[in-house]
């Protein structure tokens, strides 16, 4: 046989063997999990995003330390949009095409996952519990899609009516950033007030970005407006109830659960106090009373020398939860062995006294419950249970 020949049939053994074995996916090799995050780390919301980053760290630390996955450990890159939709694109093409990550995990902010998306999903790249409850995050269905948070809309259409009923508010208004998340907030607050043949006595919204709100709070004031709907994140909702306070203005505000953090009694003192806001897993306290909860918050603090929120909260969770799959789905994990994991995924309640979740071929977003917090004393206590939209007429 001439020199060549074998050679070539060497190399073809050689291809074969290479076509027989699948290739492995993106982002997975023999000892490592390559996880993507796009994080608010420099904008008007890196309150949140530095602390969703350092829940997934803790997460990450925990797991690698008890052996990672099966065997692999998992390394996480975050990148920065700085809360803009332009810059998380381009993250997203880092990380995706660059960086090569198996998955996104725990994309903050409505308008950034939207622009993101298109970028992951055609590298076939799974948008795993992106931190923002909009309905898009789950529909329309994407095998690529999954959400854990219940929605701005079924919070407000449910939390609203609930709130109207109690306090007795004649005339219901809002106040919204105008952008994916806003409208969310206003839609579901619409679709509450619906059912009580209600609607909103005034709007005003406002751009992304803005730090003065008294035209709007004015406008609202002249109205009459005994209750204030606010599809407002942190500075926003401070600024907002600030300027009210400043103007003697004191009707029933209401927030979504963009702005149930503690950054808002932290930053914004006693005038905060009354504040009610939807919320999915309570704020973990270093006092608090629950021993697991302050365990975990007290941990976290002596990692990263500051207070947890329920941000980290959120990193840590979605990490977890990941993890969790990730393990069942065995040596063989790729985003086809994930899926079929996630299609009969049940999550009970954590410590942190979530919802349970459930998952299945054709439901993506794990749970729709949502419960109502309020500031009182300069924290947050929840003053309802969880309560669900009800279930669709047949």
């Amino acid at each position: 046989m001439q020199p060549k020949t074998a050679l070539s049939l060497a190399t073809l053994a050689l291809s074969a063997a290479v076509a027989s074995a699948a290739p492995a996916p993106q982002g997975i090799s023999k000892d490592e999990i390559l996880l993507g995050s796009i994080q608010d780390l420099s904008g008007p919301i890196a309150g949140f995003g530095k602390q969703a980053r350092l829940g997934m760290l803790l997460a990450v630390d925990e797991i690698n330390e008890q052996g990672g996955i099966n065997g692999r450990k998992i390394r996480i890159i975050v990148e920065d949009s700085a809360y803009d939709p332009k810059k998380a694109v381009l993250a997203a093409q880092k990380l995706v095409n660059q960086d090569k990550i198996f998955m996104m995990v725990g994309h903050i902010g409505t308008a950034q996952n939207m622009a993101a998306m298109p970028v992951q999903f055609e590298k076939n790249i799974i948008n795993f519990f992106p931190i923002t409850a909009a309905r898009e995050m789950y529909e329309p269905f994407h095998k690529l899609k999954y959400s854990f948070a219940a929605t701005y809309f079924d919070q407000m259409r449910n939390a609203v009516p609930k709130l109207v009923k109690e306090k007795g508010a004649k005339k219901v208004c809002t106040m919204y950033q105008d952008d994916d998340f806003g409208l969310e907030v206003l839609r579901g607050g619409e679709a509450g007030l619906k059912t009580m043949n209600m609607e909103f006595a005034e709007k005003t919204s406002y751009k992304r970005g803005a730090t003065d709100f008294s035209s709007q709070i004015s406008k609202l004031q002249a109205s009459n407006c005994d209750m204030i709907v606010l599809g407002t994140i942190i500075r926003e909702t401070i600024g907002a109830i600030g300027t009210a306070r400043k103007l003697g203005y004191n009707p029933i505000f209401l927030g979504s659960s963009a702005a149930y953090t503690d950054l808002i009694h932290k930053l914004g003192g006693k005038a905060m106090d009354g504040l009610y806001a939807t919320m999915t897993v309570q704020n973990p306290y270093t006092d608090e009373q629950s021993q697991p909860i302050r365990f975990w918050a007290n941990k976290y603090k002596t990692k990263f020398n500051e207070d947890p929120t329920v941000f980290s909260v959120y990193g840590y969770t979605i990490i977890n939860t990941f993890a969790n799959a990730a393990g069942k789905a065995g040596k063989g994990l790729s985003t086809e062995s994930f899926i079929k994991v996630m299609d009969t995924l049940s999550v009970p309640p954590d410590m942190f006294g979530g919802a349970p979740a459930t998952f299945t071929a054709t439901k993506r977003l794990g749970s729709d419950a949502s419960r109502i917090s309020q500031i009182q004393d300069g924290k947050w206590k929840a003053v309802s249970e969880y309560f669900s939209s009800p279930a669709p007429a047949k």
